[in-house]
This record gives C-alpha cells, structure tokens and sequence, in this order.
C-alpha cells in the first residue's frame, strides 16, 4: 500500500461525513470537505508521480473515489431540493459508462489516462456542486453545462478507443 494509495483510501473514507454535513444543513463544511477531497486528488497524483509510487490499484480507485465522491455529494443536493435530478442522472449514467469502458480497456490491457475534456468536466462540475451547496444563482446553468461537457467527454473517450473496445 503506497502513500499515494493511502491518501485515496482517505478520501474515500471521509465521503461519510462530508454527506452527514451535507445532509444536516452544514452547507458550508460540506463544502469545505468537499473542497478538501476534491483537491487531495491531485496530491495523491503528484505523490504517485514524484515518488514513483502510480501502481494499478491506484490507476482504478483514484478515479473511482473522484466518482464516489461526486455522485453521492449530488445525489445528497438532489435529496435537499438543490439540484435536479435530470442533469444528475445524466452525470451518473455516463460515469458508469465511462467506468464501464475503463474496465474494458484495462481487461484489454491499457489504462486509459484524463483527457484534457474530461479534466474540464471535472472542474465544471466541482464549481457547479460548490455553487449548488450554497444556492448560488445560475448553479443549475453551471450544472448543466457540466452534463454538456460530461457528455462530449464521455463520447470522446468511446470514440477515442472505438478499436480497443472493438466499436466500429
């Protein structure tokens, strides 16, 4: 177990919590945590990178608990009247089918890295869950363009790997 596994493993420990701030009204250290989990995502990549720690648990729970994270935070806005739940149905189905595709590729031997859209999608959509939390005008709009954005992104990976995933 790396240290940069170890920080993952945090992050995803302290999902919990970040959901029971969210879900008692404590909005803003909902958002604080929130914060703090989405950041350390890019600590436990530069530990990996700068210690030579990248291993293959860390290739599939790094972005895993980024989806973890992301999804049960707005399912838990959808539960306080915050969000709709359209745009995050989108959200969660295309991340299953990224994930889907992820499995694939690493199955077909190849971990598929970010792609520069999906690292804005992922920018978009913490703004766009930071706005919800505290009720901020045009946080739906933000909302939404995310999906705009995660359905590109997602289109772009399927079609980027069209021959490793045997799509025609």
């Amino acid at each position: 177990m790396t240290l940069a596994n170890k920080v993952t493993f945090l992050r995803i420990a302290l999902i919990p919590l970040n959901l029971v701030f969210l879900l008692y009204g404590l909005n803003g250290l909902a958002a604080l945590l929130f914060l703090f989990l989405s950041l350390s995502d890019a600590v436990d990549g530069y530990i990996a990178r700068k210690y030579n720690q990248v291993s293959e648990l860390g290739k599939l729970i790094d972005p895993l608990a980024d989806k973890i994270l992301v999804i049960t935070v707005l399912i838990a806005l959808v539960e306080q009247g915050l969000a709709s739940s359209v745009p995050v149905m989108l959200l969660v189905a295309r991340e299953f089918i990224i994930f889907g595709v992820r499995v694939m590729a690493a199955k077909a031997g190849s971990i598929l890295p970010a792609i520069p859209s999906a690292k804005w999608k992922t920018v978009l959509q913490l703004a766009a869950i930071l706005m919800l939390m505290f009720n901020l005008p045009f946080a739906g709009l933000a909302l939404w363009v995310s999906v705009l954005l995660a359905l590109f992104s997602g289109g772009e990976y399927i079609w980027q790997n069209r021959i490793l995933l045997q799509l025609k």
